[in-house]
């Protein structure tokens, strides 16, 4: 897209959205940390592919495949292997996923925006049975490696999974799962930015995210409504 239809893409709340949670990240940046540039570059990434993904875009996708082998990096410095495991195995592959469905099922032959789905019962109890499933392995897998954190790490994965499956299916309420995501990233961060006030941009990275990730849902809330509407029109 050329910078004139960009802005003319989004609306001037999202522009809003994505513009104050730049200025808070760079600004985060610049007064607690200074060095870790990988961390910033992971922030601006992640905080830009959420603003496509509350449009419905695939581009958002595309993003956060990047986000998340640069966040795969950063979790392994902090031996934070459930992190690493979590969006190095499962949140990049499933992005990959998710980018085809969204490619095979735009709305009205429209690639810029997806046709959004809803699950079933059943298919939310599968995906809630198998939630606790991913969650019982990985708790033992990250005992195995020592773990840091292993109780926010492990119910980290659990959200990560819900999130995924649900970005895949193209249910509005991924946005939710990655919410709720976002408050446990923001718990892990929080001791280590306690003892080093440098990661203070990383807990301020994933309050973006938060905020990023509710507007998310409503946004996708109102493209659904759309759409249905616009079938029985």
């Amino acid at each position: 897209m050329q910078a004139k239809k960009i802005i003319n893409y989004f609306s001037k709340t999202e522009i809003f959205l994505w513009s104050s949670s730049v200025f808070l990240i760079l600004i985060s940046f610049f007064i607690f940390d200074r060095e870790n540039v990988l961390t910033l570059f992971a922030s601006l990434i992640g905080v830009t592919s959420l603003i496509f993904n509350a449009k419905g875009n695939p581009t958002g996708q595309v993003l956060m495949v990047f986000f998340s082998i640069l966040y795969g990096i950063i979790s392994y410095r902090f031996s934070y292997y459930g992190e690493m495991i979590t969006y190095l195995g499962m949140t990049m592959p499933m992005a990959v996923f998710a980018l085809i469905s969204w490619l095979k099922n735009p709305y009205n032959g429209n690639r810029a925006e997806v046709k959004v789905n809803s699950i079933s019962s059943k298919e939310a109890l599968g995906m809630w049975i198998a939630a606790g499933a991913v969650t019982v392995v990985f708790y033992y897998i990250l005992s195995f490696f020592s773990t840091a954190n292993i109780i926010p790490s492990t119910l980290s994965v659990t959200t990560s999974f819900i999130a995924v499956y649900l970005t895949f299916r193209r249910s509005p309420l991924f946005a939710l799962g990655y919410a709720s995501n976002d408050i446990i990233l923001i718990a892990l961060w929080l001791p280590i930015s306690m003892k080093d006030i440098r990661y203070i941009s990383v807990v301020v990275c994933f309050a973006a995210f938060l905020v990023n990730d509710i507007y998310g849902f409503f946004s996708w809330r109102k493209m659904k409504k759309r759409q249905t509407e616009a079938v029985y029109a």
